[in-house]
C-alpha cells in the first residue's frame, strides 16, 4: 500500500464508522505510525509503505473505527503547548481546561504552595509549574493508575511535584495558597448522551459528578477552607451551565471576589474566589 492509498483507505474506513474528522484522524495516525511529516508525505506519497508500517496503520485505523479516542491510540495529547502522555486511565486534556491554567497563572508567584485535586494526567499542575517558577506543588488523585501517568509526565517535563494518592483531601496535609481542580462534573443522566469516544473509553470516575453534576463541588468548596492559607485562592473548572450554582456555593462558604470566567468559546468555564 502506498502512502496516498493508505490515507484514502483510512479516511474511508473512519468516515464509514462515523468518525467526524475522518481524513484528519487518518493522517494523524499515519504520521504517528510512520513517523513522517507533511513534507515527507507529499514528496513520497506514491511510494509504498513497509509491510510493518502497513500492518500497524491498519490496526490503528481499526481501533479508531471502534471509536477508541485518537489520543489513546497515539498515546499523547497537546496541552498548553506541551505534549502529555495519556492512556485510558486518565481524561484526555482538553483546550477548555487551558482557561483554568491561564487564570491561575495570573496569580502564581514565587513562594506559593499549590494543590491540584484530581490531577489525572497532571496536565494542569505541570503546566502551572512549567510556566511559573519558585513554587511548590502537590498533585493528587484517587486513582493509582492515573498517578502513574502524572508521574511519567512530571518526569517528561522535568518539574518537581509531589504526587499523592488521595480521595479529595483525605491524605492532604498542610495549607496552600492556591487550590485548583477540574473535578468530575457530568450529571449522571447525561453520561449516556456523551460521544462514544468519551462515554465508552474515558474513565467514568473522572466524569460522573453525581445526580446533578455538582457532588464534588459541594465537598471541595467546604473542605478547601481548611487547607487554604489566609487570602488563599480556589479555582475550579465547571460545566458550561454550572456557573451560578458553584458561585452560590462559594459565596455561601465565605469566599470573596467570586468570579466566573468564560473560555474561548464564550462558555462559562472557571469559577474562582478567595478565602
Amino acid at each position: 500500500m502506498k502512502y496516498k492509498e493508505a490515507i484514502e483507505w483510512g479516511s474511508a474506513a473512519l468516515a464509514q464508522a462515523g468518525v467526524a474528522d475522518a481524513k484528519l484522524d487518518a493522517w494523524l495516525l499515519l504520521e504517528t505510525v510512520c513517523k513522517i511529516n507533511l513534507t515527507f508525505y507529499y514528496s513520497h506519497m506514491q511510494e509504498p509503505m513497509t509491510l510493518e508500517q502497513q500492518s500497524e496503520y491498519e490496526i490503528a485505523i481499526r481501533k479508531r473505527a471502534e471509536r477508541i479516542p485518537l489520543q489513546y491510540i497515539t498515546g499523547e495529547q497537546e496541552f498548553m503547548g506541551l505534549n502529555f502522555k495519556v492512556n485510558s486511565n486518565v481524561l484526555i486534556p482538553r483546550q477548555d481546561t487551558e482557561t483554568l491554567v491561564e487564570e491561575a497563572l495570573k496569580i502564581c508567584q514565587p513562594g506559593m504552595r499549590l494543590l491540584d485535586l484530581g490531577t489525572g494526567s497532571g496536565c494542569v499542575i505541570i503546566s502551572l509549574m512549567k510556566n511559573a517558577h519558585g513554587m511548590t506543588a502537590i498533585g493528587s488523585d484517587i486513582s493509582k493508575q492515573a498517578l502513574l501517568v502524572a508521574k511519567e509526565n512530571g518526569k517528561l517535563h522535568e518539574v518537581d511535584i509531589d504526587w499523592v494518592r488521595s480521595n479529595l483531601f483525605e491524605n492532604i496535609n498542610g495549607r496552600f495558597d492556591l487550590i485548583v481542580s477540574n473535578p468530575p462534573y457530568i450529571a449522571q443522566a447525561d453520561l449516556l448522551e456523551l460521544m462514544p469516544e468519551v462515554r465508552d473509553f474515558e474513565p467514568v470516575g473522572a466524569l460522573d459528578g453525581g445526580a446533578d453534576g455538582l457532588d464534588f463541588y459541594r465537598q471541595i468548596v467546604v473542605r478547601s477552607k481548611d487547607h487554604l492559607n489566609q487570602d488563599g485562592y480556589l479555582y475550579l473548572e465547571i460545566g458550561y451551565d454550572q456557573g451560578p450554582a458553584v458561585t452560590n456555593m462559594m459565596c455561601a462558604a465565605g469566599y470573596r471576589e467570586v468570579t466566573v470566567v468564560k473560555d474561548l468559546a464564550r462558555h462559562e468555564r472557571v469559577v474562582k474566589g478567595r478565602i
